[in-house]
């Protein structure tokens, strides 16, 4: 078999994703092969599935992708803007379902306590520990909430670009930051504080408010703004 003209059938038929999801469900498929379904078809020499694999060994993942825009998107080889905005509509079909009803009913987060309710849903069970952020709009009102980072047990690494580029691109006027600490300890450590510190001076610069930053632990979870390390 050569490889100038490799296509999606000289994989063996266990391992093409559309086969795969049709006899054994979509959650058996992984990022890669899920992404290379929407993206449909490959290149010269480099199958759907490939260049899917390649372009989240850059990303690292799904959650990282999905916030390229089309001008990135397309600057990978094999990615015109025909497969960019299936990529993009497909993230925004996951973003509807995620959260179905129309953007005047998404819930207020007006306040702490509020946030903490929300975001323990979902974070308490996490086992690594994560970073997530939710974007307001200027009445409080969720637009989303995003994955930022994952790390192991003990630390979970962001860069300030990465926070605010979601923030802007989503038009968003506050933002609330939150990790987990999975050992139960919700005591913020030194990084916690100083990294607020810097992130709400940062925000006051750029016009996007930081709000709080949440520590969600089983242990209780905290809010920096209460303890009184954020204004």
């Amino acid at each position: 078999m050569t490889t100038d003209n490799l296509i999606m059938q000289d994989l063996p038929l266990a391992d093409r994703p559309y086969e795969k999801l049709a006899s054994r469900g979509e959650a058996s498929l992984t990022e890669a092969e899920l992404l290379s379904i929407i993206i449909c078809s490959g290149r010269k020499g480099q199958t759907a599935l490939s260049l899917a694999q390649q372009m989240l060994s850059v990303h690292h993942s799904l959650a990282q992708l999905s916030t390229l825009s089309l001008e990135e998107l397309q600057a990978f080889t094999g990615i015109g803007l025909t497969k960019a905005v299936r990529i993009k509509a497909a993230v925004e079909l996951g973003l509807r379902a995620n959260y179905p009803c129309p953007q005047e009913a998404y819930p207020a987060i007006s306040s702490s306590q509020t946030a903490i309710g929300f975001l323990e849903k979902d974070m308490l069970r996490l086992e690594r520990e994560e970073m997530h952020m939710l974007m307001l709009n200027n009445q409080g009102r969720l637009i989303r909430k995003e994955f930022l980072a994952a790390g192991g047990l003990n630390a979970a690494s962001v860069f300030p670009r990465d926070i605010f580029r979601q923030a802007i691109k989503a038009n968003a006027a506050g933002i609330i930051l939150c990790h987990n600490h999975p050992s139960g300890s919700s005591q913020p450590s030194p990084e916690d504080i100083s990294m607020s510190a810097k992130l709400s001076e940062m925000g006051r610069e750029l016009g996007v408010k930081l709000l709080d930053h949440i520590i969600v632990a089983r242990g209780g979870s905290v809010s920096l703004k209460a303890l009184g390390y954020l204004d």
